[in-house]
């Protein structure tokens, strides 16, 4: 009988998570042929998450869960339940029910029975994520999939491969796609949240498309030297055109309005690369310090439980 882990990273769910915990269990009672447990990853929640993880633990032995310290965010607690995850298949679900758990029959089935690796779910994408996803694709040798979510369940060469990409920033999606897998992708209609709000705003989703960007691509730095080196050849043409005129019509005196302009063009550009040179710079300070994704303060996993009283 294969084994089956659910994971599912929960920050100030405290509200929704006894439903989907319901929801969950309805569909997993159709799977006879798995042996299904749950991983919950507490991720520094300030509501009452980590006490109805506790409950749904205490009342079902399939129920595991880990508790970051404090918030370390979403990246760091899907490579945590990957981490401690050691069951056949994985299945990564987030928990305000928006990824519908009656999927997760078919995407079993495209694993174990077709012989994909990975199954992941697709919904139609808004206007900022295809937007991202069309620039993405342009700019980097790894491709994403329009509509991809993290809603996906995974064989175990799979999360190996995704395990072994031990960076510090993490952008799953990008990861997922690096691996370069098979992986068979199921459309979805995302329904309404029916408890509790999107933790995501726009400051948040363009962080985290800049991190996407900035992570598999190089091509921001190849622009920015092409625009340098454009700008240069103008303003070359430009001091030429200015000397003939100059040697034929004899010194100009206006010319304020041009000056200003190319002093702000320039001024744009300089700013633009500085802030471009700043993301990869910023990487690469966060990835040289090589701190760890998230720190453990709770969990019922039986050999890090026994490891944290070895180290007291």
């Amino acid at each position: 009988m294969r084994t089956v882990e659910i994971i599912v990273p929960v920050y100030n769910e405290e509200e929704g998570l006894n439903r989907f915990y319901q929801a969950v269990n309805e569909v997993l009672k159709t799977l006879e042929e798995y042996d299904c447990s749950y991983l919950f990853v507490n991720d520094g929640s300030s509501d009452r998450s980590i006490e109805v993880i506790r409950q749904l633990a205490a009342a079902d032995e399939r129920v595991k869960y880990l508790s970051f310290s404090r918030n370390f965010g979403k990246e760091a607690a899907i490579y945590a339940g990957l981490q401690h995850c050691d069951a056949d298949l994985a299945i990564l679900i987030d928990a305000d029910l928006q990824h519908p758990p009656e999927l997760i029959p078919e995407m079993l089935g495209s694993v174990t029975c077709e012989g994909w690796d990975a199954c992941g779910a697709k919904r139609a994408p808004g206007t900022f994520s295809r937007l991202f996803t069309s620039i993405n694709n342009k700019m980097s040798t790894v491709k994403l999939q329009t509509g991809a979510t993290d809603y996906m369940c995974m064989n175990r060469k799979f999360v190996q491969a995704v395990l072994s990409l031990c960076e510090n920033q993490r952008f799953s999606k990008g990861l997922f796609a690096w691996v370069g897998y098979r992986v068979k992708w199921l459309d979805y209609v995302q329904g309404p949240r029916t408890v509790g709000r999107s933790k995501w705003n726009f400051r948040k989703l363009l962080s985290y498309a800049i991190d996407g960007l900035t992570g598999f691509s190089v091509i921001p730095l190849r622009v920015v030297s092409w625009a340098g080196a454009a700008i240069c050849l103008l303003a070359v043409i430009y001091i030429i055109a200015t000397l003939i005129k100059t040697l034929i019509n004899g010194i100009d005196v206006p010319g304020y309005a041009t000056l200003l302009v190319v002093l702000l063009f320039m001024g744009g550009i300089i700013l633009l690369s500085v802030g471009i040179l700043g993301s990869y710079i910023g990487r690469i300070f966060m990835e040289s310090k090589n701190r760890p994704l998230y720190l453990l303060d709770e969990t019922n996993l039986e050999k890090d439980s026994d490891r944290d009283k070895d180290e007291r």
